[in-house]
């Protein structure tokens, strides 16, 4: 009785990136009702500085009581606005983007498209550059939740850039080739490369080599580039961020064909800590996809409301310059906090310069160097350990044995505890490992199995297993 859409298993919320937000929910720590809960760290939300979006609200009334001058504005933007949003927002935030990006570049308010988040951005991307069955290559690991938002409804395929940690996960020429002859190989019209910057999940940001390294390959494959820059402003420490907009502007490539093919995807989740406000952007120096961008927005618009509240925010010079370089501050304090932390535990990271979490090396604590050794430990972490944390294979990673650590959403005395609770898990595994006489897994050559590459979306049954469903393909 329902579509084909409706009943497929093509959501990907079966990965166990998913799965393990579904076990926090059913247990979640709290510090006096349930102390013995499993602790949040696989949502990648910024709490660190909300203090400062308060006060700015406390000192603004009318602002945030939707009035100019003591005069109501309740009625004019609770009635209807067209999908182009209001140029007040459109302005304020295409100053804030050059702000971040330490007014290197401008950009214009009339090649903005208003999105509700950067889910919805990326998505309306994907409708406007690729046909249903055509793809996008995309550097792993990457953010599991693009499984959902690339390809559920829009049919479009993904391929994966292999990038190794022997170079730091960094994209080299040899793994774009790769990537694109394997798309050709199974028939697949690739019409474009999707990169974050700075990356989730690595929390690195790319290198301007690697920057031109993309523009040059687009440039020759003659496709898009889509740089989603969602965690442009949480990058703490050096090299500093680079904008692929910069990039193409210091190459003089401006009003150029590769000018036009190259979007960035933005939003105000990240970089302001407001995933619940929905404000994403499109921007695009292509006439023809800010249209039909424009036009799709209409299936998730920003509310009047939420804009207004913002262009004020933003239009707050003060505010936004304090508000960037003390988040900034705090998110390098937070990360240094946490890596100490792991350090103590016998455990590395790799060496991150932004975003909200740090990539976790766990290869040293499996089982068994493959993707069936990673989930072991993972469930162990999560039901032993009580910390929900993101198994590399959900991020389409090629080496078992990573893990992303979330650690801006929550406070100093949690995330210690959290770690408390880790460095106790380790010394236990240490203990049972002496009396066995287990030698330890990285004290021989690690070894890398090419055959046990996770599948696009890695499934796993927690207790029960799941019976008389058919999965379907799209």
């Amino acid at each position: 009785m329902l579509s084909a859409k409706a009943t497929c298993n093509s959501h990907g919320q079966d990965s166990s990136y998913f799965l393990g937000w579904e076990e926090y929910e059913k247990n979640p720590y709290h510090q006096l009702k349930n102390p013995n809960g499993i602790i949040q760290m696989g949502l990648a939300e910024n709490q660190l500085s909300f203090d400062l979006l308060e006060s700015w609200l406390k000192n603004n009334p009318d602002s945030a009581g939707f009035k100019n001058d003591n005069h109501s504005l309740f009625k004019e933007l609770a009635l209807f606005q067209d999908y182009h949003g209001l140029p007040a927002f459109k302005n304020s935030l295409a100053d804030f983007m050059s702000e971040i990006r330490a007014n290197k570049v401008t950009f214009d308010p009339n090649n903005l498209v208003l999105t509700a988040g950067a889910t919805s951005a990326n998505e309306t991307l994907m409708f406007c550059l690729a046909n249903p069955g055509e793809a996008f290559l995309l550097p792993t690991p990457y953010y599991p939740g693009f499984d959902r938002d690339l390809k559920w409804r829009t049919g479009a395929e993904i391929v994966p850039i292999h990038c190794s940690s022997s170079n730091g996960f960094r994209i080299t020429e040899s793994a774009l080739t790769e990537a694109y002859e394997q798309a050709q190989k199974q028939n697949l019209k690739v019409k474009g490369v999707l990169v974050t910057n700075p990356s989730n999940p690595l929390g690195t940001s790319l290198s301007l080599h690697e920057l031109n390294l993309l523009v040059d390959f687009v440039s020759s494959k003659n496709i898009h580039l889509i740089s989603d820059e969602i965690y442009s402003g949480t990058v703490f420490c050096s090299p500093g961020f680079v904008s692929i907009m910069e990039v193409l502007k210091n190459r003089d490539l401006m009003n150029t064909n590769v000018w036009k093919r190259v979007h960035i995807v933005y939003s105000l989740s990240k970089d302001l800590g407001l995933p619940g406000f929905r404000v994403g952007a499109i921007y695009s120096n292509d006439d023809m996809v800010v249209s039909a961008a424009t036009k799709m927005s209409s299936f998730g618009l920003i509310s009047s409301q939420t804009q207004y509240l913002l262009s004020k925010m933003l239009s707050d010079k003060k505010f936004t310059r304090n508000y960037l370089s003390e988040n900034r501050r705090r998110l390098k304090q937070r990360h240094e906090m946490i890596e100490k932390a792991l350090q103590k535990t016998g455990i590395r990271c790799l060496k991150g310069n932004a975003g909200l979490f740090s990539w976790v090396d766990m290869r040293h604590l499996l089982s068994s160097q493959t993707f069936e050794g990673e989930m072991e430990l993972w469930k162990k972490i999560v039901y032993e350990v009580g910390l929900n944390i993101s198994p590399g294979s959900s991020c389409h990673c090629s080496e078992p044995g990573w893990f992303r650590v979330c650690f801006a959403n929550m406070s100093k005395e949690t995330l210690l505890i959290a770690m408390q609770r880790l460095s106790s898990f380790v010394d236990s595994m240490a203990k049972k490992n002496n009396q066995s006489g287990r030698r330890h897994p990285l004290n021989g050559n690690l070894r890398r199995s090419k055959s046990s590459l996770p599948k696009w979306v890695f499934s796993l049954s927690f207790t029960t297993a799941k019976s008389g469903k058919e999965r379907c393909q799209m």
